[in-house]
């Protein structure tokens, strides 16, 4: 069986919270279990009287047991041994913390004839005599937990078994329970935005806040780059769990390593943030025009002696003609020191200026040129050079001669071959060895060099050999193919 009850200890003003009940048998109990306050300090419990009134009357009064200061192990002698139980078992403390403690043990050995009504735990402070009861009333659990105890606390308990017959002897704890301080070891949580370089322009304000955990509260140390913080610039707030650094109008001279420091009795974390204060940089120191080309112009450039405390993103060129004064970029994050500007137009005459650009932005100002870039037209002289014409006389060659040939009466069928000269020979077309030139049932064409010879709806009459003949006035070539047309079956 189980069971949670709250007690109060009026004499120590600590609190009896819920415990686990003893697993052992129980009897309903006759009477009230309160016990009384003795004299002494002591609770002496009233399950000492006889559970029957007319068996308490009959025993008369035992002159010692009243001068005796009354408490869980005072016994009454007349009462026989088997009727009390026996002191508890294996008390223990089972936790402690800075404001409770936990105490747990087993029932007792002998529970007596009459059964057990509960337990009576007791308290007794370093260098006092006297044991203050924890709870009022016996109570049927096996382990409390005393709550609201102050640090620096310390004390020692014990606990009796209570029967209706009395209270047994107490088993006494010999260990001092000491309350301290519970110890956290101190860590810092740095928010993911701060584990790298925080950058802030000139002006902006900084604020950091810093969580942070330990228990008791920690000491927080600020230190900029291994310096005390100046106080008059910085302030700085710590909090139960968090440090807070704020920096009203941030400065060039605010960059560097920022770290944080939290120690607690010799423990100690530390963390550390790097912040980077830039501003615009400087326009660059100077500006100079190199050479001027047809609609080109060179420009060349000095780096700036202040890059706003970052390095430089490039440099932003511009133009503007002298007769509309309007600037124009032509260059955005030029990165080398010289760059030529093309694309000008003829006959207008150019300034050109650089801003240097970091993340804040361009420069404030830029360097101008001091001299005008002007685009003169100059005059164009042809100069032709001398062209040597080549010979390209070639005496006739067929690159493609003439291929045997079968035809069908009654189809049109083409002889074809190609032939090389220079210049363009005359081309005469044989049969036979007999010129065909002009017969209607030849024609013969001519274009790029092939040749060609349509004859139109052959018979077998017009069997023979065929020969191309090239003539030009560096030679003449020909060449020969045979052509069958088989007669009807």
């Amino acid at each position: 069986m189980t069971e949670k009850a709250t007690s109060e200890a009026p004499a120590c003003g600590l609190e009896e919270t819920t415990s686990e009940s003893a697993h052992v048998p129980l009897t309903e109990p006759s009477g009230d279990t309160a016990a009384p306050q003795a004299p002494g300090g002591e609770q002496a419990p009233r399950g000492q009287q006889a559970s029957d009134p007319q068996e308490s009357a009959r025993q008369p009064p035992d002159p010692a047991a009243s001068a005796a200061p009354a408490g869980p192990a005072a016994t009454d002698p007349a009462l026989p041994r088997e009727d009390v139980p026996s002191a508890p078992l294996l008390l223990a403390v089972e936790d402690v913390s800075d404001s409770s403690v936990t105490v747990s043990w087993e029932p007792p050995e002998r529970l007596g004839r009459l059964g057990l009504q509960g337990y009576v735990l007791e308290l007794r402070r370093e260098g006092a005599l006297d044991w203050v009861p924890v709870n009022a009333r016996p109570m049927m659990v096996t382990q409390q937990t005393l709550r609201n105890l102050a640090v620096g606390d310390k004390f020692f308990v014990r606990v009796a078994a209570v029967s209706s017959a009395g209270a047994g002897p107490p088993a006494v704890l010999e260990r001092l329970i000491h309350i301290q301080e519970t110890i956290e070891a101190p860590k810092i949580r740095v928010p993911r935005h701060l584990r790298q370089t925080y950058i802030r322009q000139v002006g902006e304000s900084i604020n950091l806040q810093i969580p942070f955990q330990g228990n008791p509260k920690p000491q927080a140390l600020w230190t900029h780059n291994g310096h005390a913080l100046d106080s008059q610039r910085v302030s700085v707030r710590t909090g139960d769990q968090d440090s807070i650094l704020f920096i009203r109008s941030a400065q060039r001279s605010d960059s560097g390593c920022y770290e944080l420091t939290v120690q607690l009795k010799g423990l100690e974390a530390k963390a550390a943030i790097n912040i980077l204060v830039i501003e615009k940089p400087g326009p660059p120191r100077s500006i100079r025009l190199l050479d001027v080309w047809n609609c080109n112009a060179t420009l060349e450039w000095t780096p700036p002696q202040d890059t706003g405390n970052t390095e430089l993103l490039g440099y932003t060129v511009q133009k503007a003609d002298k007769k509309t004064g309007q600037w124009f970029t032509v260059l955005e994050r030029c990165h080398p020191t010289s760059c030529t500007v093309s694309d000008l137009i003829v006959g207008n005459s150019y300034s050109f200026r650089v801003f240097s650009e970091n993340l804040c932005g361009l420069s404030a100002s830029a360097a101008v040129t001091k001299e005008l870039a002007h685009i003169v037209k100059t005059d164009i002289v042809a100069k032709p050079k001398s062209f040597v014409e080549r010979d390209f006389s070639e005496a006739p060659s067929f690159t493609q001669p003439l291929a045997d040939h079968t035809s069908t009466p009654g189809y049109s069928t083409q002889l074809s071959c190609s032939v090389r000269a220079s210049p363009k020979p005359k081309i005469i077309w044989m049969k036979n060895k007999m010129d065909i030139q002009g017969d209607p049932k030849y024609r013969a064409l001519s274009e790029q060099g092939v040749c060609t010879l349509e004859i139109r709806k052959p018979s077998p009459f017009d069997s023979g050999v065929y020969t191309c003949k090239a003539i030009n006035v560096l030679g003449e070539a020909s060449v020969d193919c045979r052509l069958e047309v088989k007669g009807e079956a």
